[in-house]
């Protein structure tokens, strides 16, 4: 109660002084770009991830640009340790992705190597994912694709580097004939959900969709 009067959490877009449970005010939600991307339909990102690899289906909860309101929240998300952040996108995610008859098996989100993970205290992802598992009743594993390398923020590499991903990551045990759910945060290139998803594809008679909390376009 004290450190809620002497730092209150404050909007991120306007910066009033809003609930503790909230990242924006109700004013700010309504300028949150949301894609309404039906998770069915052909769209951009199912576009741009079949020319890398053979997706079932995509979905992106917002869209990504330069100094919007949602670049702010995954930023949060992302570097200021915002916990509570992947639960609240959890939830907006949930009022908004419907998955009919064709629920995934499987949950998985993109790893931190173990050196990223240290430092940085917390994937980011993996609350976001396990609130998911827990409103759609889809297990999770966390641990079924390993990331093999070290290496910097994404978003500061150049476009170069963010190509090279090849044997970036590995899988970790045997898996066939499961629809597996692949979730990232921002879509940029998608190199690396191909990468993750060819490993899911070679692994057997498996069928990849992917799920991100914003994509660049």
């Amino acid at each position: 109660m004290i450190l809620d009067l002497l730092f209150p959490n404050r909007c991120l877009g306007c910066n009033r002084i809003i609930d503790a449970d909230l990242l924006v005010c109700e004013l700010c939600f309504q300028q949150i770009d949301f894609t309404h991307f039906n998770y069915f339909d052909d769209h951009f990102i199912k576009e741009k991830c079949r020319l890398l690899f053979p997706v079932a289906h995509t979905f992106a909860l917002m869209q990504f640009k330069k100094e919007n309101l949602s670049r702010k929240i995954i930023h949060e998300l992302k570097y200021k340790s915002r916990e509570k952040a992947g639960k609240i996108l959890a939830e907006w995610t949930s009022e908004r992705l419907e998955f009919k008859d064709e629920k995934p098996d499987l949950l998985i989100s993109v790893p931190l190597h173990p050196k990223k993970l240290k430092e940085r205290g917390y994937n980011q992802l993996h609350i976001f994912t396990e609130q998911l598992s827990e409103f759609y009743e889809i297990p999770f594993d966390h641990h079924l694709i390993k990331r093999n390398y070290y290496s910097k923020a994404q978003a500061l590499k150049d476009k170069q580097h963010r190509l090279e991903t090849e044997n970036t990551f590995s899988i970790t045990r045997a898996i066939s004939g499961k629809h597996v759910l692949i979730i990232d945060d921002v879509f940029t290139t998608g190199n690396t959900l191909a990468t993750i998803a060819w490993e899911i594809l070679n692994a057997g008679n498996n069928k990849v969709s992917v799920l991100v909390i914003a994509a660049d376009i």
